[in-house]
């Protein structure tokens, strides 16, 4: 099928997948965001969370 993954095994198991490089490059963007998420998260954790509000201002979409 067009669009599918193709998976090459050795020895009866899974060893590579060979996908079609737009899917390759959107795997690799959302292991970039979660990577990302996560640095945020932990520096949430040890420095506190910011208020939405702030957020907004910080982005220049504070409503009123």
């Amino acid at each position: 099928m067009v669009g599918e993954p193709v998976f090459l095994t050795k020895n009866g198991r899974g060893r590579y997948a060979i996908v079609d490089m737009e899917e390759y490059e959107k795997t690799k963007a959302v292991i970039k965001l979660m990577g990302e998420l996560s640095k945020g998260e932990q520096s949430a954790k040890e420095e506190g969370w910011i208020d939405i509000a702030d957020v907004e201002k910080m982005l220049g979409i504070a409503n009123g």
